[in-house]
């Protein structure tokens, strides 16, 4: 990895395409920039060439790796939503890969608990919902449940996902960045895109669609503070929760977009008792921002809580709300009632990137999608914005689909 220092301003302003710096850039190094970055190194022509950039100094450093690090099954978002879809795809391909090159996981299976009727008509619409997908899913009878985790209440059953998993986040994005710097691709950190200009096929007076002669990015070295240029053919916003950010630097002003924050925070639980091997859900409620406040494994096998789902208005705002605690404590005790409440700990928090105000993560009122697309009205531009949860689950087959909007 290196601070790529690049040319100056105005050098390729009225450059033909052919001379362009780099054949992709790719803006944004969270575990969706890598490996759509890797995607697009390793699976191009020879004359291909990609360029990362990463405003911060190391990736992956943001909603990346402040998350639940779960492998989902793809059973909560809708069959025709992209976040199924590609959530489907993408869990076989994520295991695939973990299981040939060494990044540590493991398929733990998730139990979804309920506590209501109510909550038990929500475990069977997933249940049936996930027969429509092809993701397997099963009920766990009363004494199963008491056998595999007596200290679980799940007082009206207990529905299973068996492909749900966690994997070491961090491993599988050195993993990714390994395979893009393999290719040849070029990684530049600490270089903040501060504007995007697309040019015409014939400069920036020319005719022709926008982006049409490829893409000018100003940047920002963060060591030097020196603003430079690069060129490329084609661009992939992948910004994370700076996307929106991007995307409203290139269009005009009637087109611009909101960009929403949900905080949320995790509370670590080092007590040795109650003793829980399986992801722990409640059952979900349409319209929520999130799954609900569950029960998750590191790879050491330590319990942490979270998230919850707190609205905020900045995206730096990552300090652990302890005044939330009780809430949590509430929540968890519903399906823990044996937790030690004195035992929970601050860990961490992190924010999901919406772009609907109080957007829900499920289907339903509120539910918004992934938003993968071309740019309607320009040449050589994919946007990815709304890449909330499962998108690590689901960034090998969100990869998969921008090489083929670029390439099709």
């Amino acid at each position: 990895m290196r601070r790529l220092l690049l040319a100056s301003a105005s050098a390729w302003l009225s450059s033909p395409l052919k001379l362009a710096d780099f054949t992709h850039v790719v803006i944004g190094g969270g575990v969706v920039g890598l490996a759509v970055a890797q995607e697009l190194a390793r699976n191009t022509s020879s004359r291909n060439s990609t360029l990362l950039l990463e405003r911060h100094d190391a990736v992956g450093t943001e909603t990346s790796s402040r998350n639940s690090e779960v492998v989902h099954a793809g059973i909560y978002y809708g069959a025709d939503s992209l976040k199924t879809a590609l959530c489907v795809r993408g869990r076989e391909l994520l295991y695939t890969l973990c299981a040939a090159h060494g990044v540590p996981h493991r398929r733990t299976g998730k139990w979804i608990v309920a506590q209501t009727d109510a909550q038990r008509a929500a475990l069977q619409h997933i249940h049936d919902f996930a027969a429509t997908v092809g993701v397997p899913v099963r009920w766990v009878g009363r004494d199963e449940a008491a056998r595999r985790e007596p200290a679980v209440r799940a007082e009206r059953g207990v529905l299973e996902s068996p492909t749900t998993g966690i994997v070491d986040s961090h491993a599988l994005m050195m993993c990714l960045l390994g395979r893009f710097e393999e290719a040849g691709g070029t990684v530049a950190l600490g270089s903040a895109v501060e504007a995007v200009t697309p040019l015409s096929a014939s400069g920036t007076g020319g005719g022709g669609p926008p982006g049409g002669g490829g893409w000018e990015l100003l940047v920002r070295d963060a060591v030097s503070g020196k603003t430079s240029s690069v060129t490329a053919e084609t661009i992939v916003n992948s910004a994370g929760l700076g996307a929106v950010d991007v995307h409203n630097m290139i269009v005009p002003e009637s087109r611009r977009k909101q960009m929403f924050y949900a905080k949320g925070n995790y509370f670590s639980y080092p007590a040795p008792s109650p003793s829980v091997s399986t992801l722990i859900y409640p059952a979900p409620e349409p319209g929520h921002g999130g799954l609900g406040t569950h029960l998750t494994l590191d790879m050491a096998g330590r319990i942490k809580f979270g998230p919850d789902v707190e609205w905020v208005d900045s995206p730096y705002d990552l300090a652990v709300s302890t005044a939330r605690l009780p809430q949590t404590i509430e929540e968890v005790k519903k399906y823990l009632p044996g937790l030690d409440e004195t035992q929970l700990q601050p860990d961490y928090a992190g924010i999901r990137p919406k772009l609907g105000k109080l957007g829900a993560v499920m289907h339903g009122k509120g539910f918004v999608d992934f938003a993968i697309y071309k740019e309607e009205g320009y040449e050589g531009w994919v946007n990815l914005l709304n890449i909330e949860s499962p998108g690590l689950t689901s960034s090998f087959a969100i990869a998969e689909k921008v090489r083929e909007l670029l390439y099709a």
